[in-house]
Order: structure tokens, then sequence, then C-alpha cells
């Protein structure tokens, strides 16, 4: 067994992910799915949209740039043609966005997500389901719901690949009852010459 790799289901899949360490004390298991491949994200869309369906979803959102795969399969699978997106880089089109700050697990300084108000029309008064790659600490997920909820969205449901920990589940609140997950994996802390699975997070 190769003990850099943590395998997980995630929906009718399994992957390896590599173990990688964020800090002398914690470890993720690192889910990127740009180089998860067409095949596999198309498959775990599915997946995902399966589980999505019987909420009435009009609109998906995502966050950039891990959930944009996860969002153009999610909206393909659904029937969907239209899917936004949460920006957390500054571009041209986002000189005068809506924002609400965030701070990420991977990210060390807080970020804004940003929306271009050319799309508040395509949320505003729509069943809105926010899809992700990872829900972690649950920072992202709740900043987007704040976002889109001032935008006029009925967030009806957040979908993602996989959930990590539980400590998103103290930071939705109530929200978190809205998570659907194809799959979970922990976080991992040092113990001995070992890294522990830690399921509190």
């Amino acid at each position: 067994m190769n003990t850099n790799i943590y395998s997980v289901e995630i929906g009718s899949q399994r992957l390896e992910l590599p173990l990688v360490p964020l800090s002398d004390q914690l470890t993720l298991a690192l889910l990127i799915t740009v180089d998860q491949g067409v095949s596999v994200l198309e498959r775990a869309g599915r997946d995902l949209a399966a589980l999505l369906e019987p909420l009435n979803v009009e609109v998906v959102a995502t966050v950039a740039t891990m959930g944009i795969p996860v969002a153009i399969e999610v909206t393909r699978a659904l029937g969907l043609d239209q899917y936004v997106v949460l920006h957390k880089t500054p571009k041209i089109h986002l000189s005068d966005a809506e924002f609400e700050p965030v701070r990420s697990i991977t990210t060390a300084v807080e970020q804004r997500l940003l929306f271009d108000r050319a799309r508040i029309a395509a949320v505003e008064g729509r069943r809105v389901a926010i899809v992700d790659d990872v829900v972690s600490t649950g920072a992202s997920t709740g900043a987007a719901l704040r976002l889109l909820r001032r935008l006029g969205a009925n967030v009806v449901a957040v979908g993602t690949l996989v959930t990590e920990a539980n400590l998103w589940r103290e930071s939705l609140g109530e929200d978190a009852a809205l998570v659907h997950a194809l799959g979970a994996i922990p976080v991992f802390h040092p113990h001995g010459d070992e890294w522990v699975e830690d399921w509190e997070g």
C-alpha cells in the first residue's frame, strides 16, 4: 500500500488522491479536478446530478477554479445550459463586481468572491445549486451562499465531489443540511512516523 496515496470512493468511482503536507501538523488528500481527466469528471458530474435532480435546479453555480469542471458536467447532466462562476481572481469584467470576503484552508490570505453584475439575472429568483470539488472548512461555501442569496438566488443545494473532515458542518450551521456529497475524506495529522486520519478536522 502506498502511504502517500489515499483511496476514496467518489460516487460510482474510486480515485487515488496524493497526500500533500500543508504544514508540519496537517496533510490533505488533494483532489485536483483538472488533473482527473474528462471521463472521470463526466461520470462524477452524472453522479452528482442524480443527487441534485429531485431538487428542480434551474442554475448551477460554482467557485473558481477547481469547481468549474464539476459545474460544466453537472449542468450538462441536468440538461441545463447556463452555469455561473464566483471568481476569486479579479478580471477586467469584474471591476465593479458584487463580492463577499472569504478565506479558504489552502489560501493564506483573505480573498473576495466576485460575481459579475451582468450575470445577476441568471440567478435572481432561480433555484440554484452550488457545486464544488471539495467542501472542507465551509468558508468558500458559506461565502458563496451569502453572496448568491444577497443577489436574490434561492439556493436549494450544495453539491460536492467530497467533503473533507467535519469543520464545514459547524461553519455552515443549518446550511450544512443542503450539502450533497459523492464521498468523504479526512484530514491527516502526524503520529510518530505516520499520518493518521482525522475526521473532525
